[in-house]
């Protein structure tokens, strides 16, 4: 299966219903250029509230049938597209997590992540507001594939790439929230990743920001072989298009057969918690 994806990267001003018609605005241009899929950056439609320990920031929070997915639901059902919206999801139960719907073409939800990895680092005081998450690593089938997803912090951590790789993903899109001079670390880290499990990898960043903290964008793709497939874009909100063959990864595998090399029995270590 080929197809052309998309990443959306875009400041977010302080007002959630004026960052939800622009992200609507932008995942139409997306779809008028023939995306399939579309990813949005970690908490897409909302200003980067992390950076600070605040109990009015919980205001922010919404449930899963919530404005937002129910407005990219639309859009994925009227433009036949799998969208990724990562939100500040609030559940019934009143715990909060840092989760990325996937909706399918029909625009159902087709199921959800949420981030295990909780960073509190300055800046990223994630931990005041998120729950590490509870739904293990899923493998989301759709009607572009299987995807996986990564949400910032996550990538860090290979344990997660590996489980959505032997679970059979085909896409892992990582919705990111990154400043300051570490693009090169992210993109070792990403690239390292789609070489190791054979699978495309989209990161998708925030633009905009403070002062204090500017988002620098910089989206791109990886194909199964580690390549960059699209030249990343900086500080401006941008769409970015680039396409996914499916074909490539039965290739990379053929000849990096990392996957097929594994020796889970020596990996005892691992479950120890080493």
């Amino acid at each position: 299966m080929r197809f052309k994806i998309a990443g959306i990267q875009m400041s977010c001003s302080d007002n959630p219903e004026r960052n939800l018609k622009k992200a609507a605005e932008m995942a139409e241009y997306a779809l008028e250029n023939g995306a399939k899929v579309i990813v949005f950056q970690q908490l897409f439609h909302l200003p980067w509230f992390a950076a600070e320990a605040d109990e009015k920031s919980f205001s922010y929070a919404e449930a899963g049938d919530g404005p937002a997915i129910t407005g990219m639901g639309k859009i994925a059902h009227d433009g036949g597209a799998v969208v990724v919206c990562p939100i500040f999801e609030k559940t019934a139960d009143g715990n909060y997590y840092n989760t990325a719907f996937v909706m399918d073409a029909d625009g159902s939800v087709a199921g959800k992540y949420r981030k295990a990895h909780i960073p509190d680092i300055p800046l990223w005081r994630e931990k005041f507001y998120f729950t590490p998450g509870d739904t293990g690593f899923p493998v989301i089938s759709t009607t572009y594939g299987r995807i996986g997803v990564q949400l910032c912090w996550d990538v860090f951590f290979p344990e997660g790439f590996r489980a959505l790789a032997l679970k059979g993903a085909q896409i892992v899109a990582t919705p990111t929230a990154s400043a300051f001079s570490s693009a090169q670390k992210w993109e070792r880290m990403i690239t390292s990743a789609a070489t190791a499990n054979g699978v495309f990898i989209f990161r998708v960043n925030r633009v905009g920001g403070t002062e204090r903290q500017r988002f620098y964008g910089k989206s791109f793709l990886v194909n199964p072989f580690g390549e960059i497939t699209i030249e990343p874009t900086g500080r401006t909100d941008a769409v970015m298009l680039a396409e996914v063959d499916y074909d490539q990864m039965e290739e990379a595998r053929e000849l990096w057969n990392f996957l097929g090399d594994r020796r889970p029995e020596a990996y005892g270590d691992l479950l120890g918690g080493v």
